[in-house]
């Protein structure tokens, strides 16, 4: 039988499998004695134990497409990175430094800046100009008022892709509108930048994700729980750790 790893946490992976569903798996020691660690996004194949309890063992990682290290995750056709266009204030050098990262590992990007009614046209239109000259796909959104929105489920639809951005710009909220349920809490962050002093933290290693067979027009759906990366800024006098935050996979 064969899936894809979904969630993996405290030894247990969590493997999709067409048509039968989610399953907890384990990895055989074989994957121990080669050094090989299964990553989120693996496909995989797996041993049975229990069809009533959905358990079972790992047997193959197939071949893999791509990898990322921090977070570990394997089989990516995109990263989606969101922030905000103010509230808080973006951290261009984080962004910047995040799609280095992306470049050096071939994975195409989409920008999507949230909150777009609090910048004006100048100012998007300046976005829009000056990261499109990079190579990436970038659009603006209202998550809250559902702004952008189609546009942003048909760029993802079909596509295996990874969600990414900083604590407060919307992250949750984007996840809730392209879903037909809500998936996770949202509150303002009175921090930024990796600040974890937000109202709302997010919890590595937790799992969300729609009933399976979520009806986006033809599309299946998942998201992921999140998986803290740390990138070396500098702020002219020091250099210091800003979390950037990861949410896993998902798949329209």
């Amino acid at each position: 039988m064969t899936g894809k790893i979904m969630k993996g946490i405290g030894g247990f992976y969590y493997v999709y499998v067409e048509g039968a569903g989610l399953y907890e798996c384990r990895a055989k020691g074989i994957f121990r004695n080669k050094k090989m660690k299964p990553n989120v996004g693996d496909i995989v194949d797996i041993d049975v134990i229990s069809e009533e309890e959905k358990t079972g063992n790992l047997t193959v990682i197939h071949k893999r497409k791509n990898q990322l290290i921090r977070p570990m995750v394997a089989n990516v056709d995109q990263a989606l990175v969101i922030f905000a266009v103010h509230e808080p204030e973006p951290n261009f050098q984080l962004l910047n430094r995040f799609l280095i990262m992306m470049e050096k590992q071939q994975v195409p990007v989409i920008i999507c800046f949230n909150k777009m009614d609090l910048a004006s046209e100048e100012e998007r239109v300046r976005l829009k100009r000056d990261y499109e000259k990079s190579g990436c796909r970038v659009l603006f959104s209202s998550a809250h008022e559902g702004e952008g929105i189609p546009e942003l489920k048909e760029l993802l639809r079909g596509r295996t892709t990874v969600m990414a951005g900083p604590s407060g710009v919307g992250k949750s909220s984007t996840l809730n509108s392209i879903s037909t349920e809500k998936q996770m809490e949202t509150g303002q962050s009175r921090g930024c930048h990796g600040d974890r002093s937000g109202q709302r933290e997010d919890q590595a290693g937790q799992t969300y994700h729609p009933p399976l067979g979520t009806d986006l027009s033809g599309g299946r759906y998942f998201s992921h729980g999140y998986a803290g990366i740390q990138l070396a800024v500098s702020d002219g006098h020091r250099k210091r750790r800003a979390a950037f935050l990861f949410s896993g996979i998902f798949r329209i």
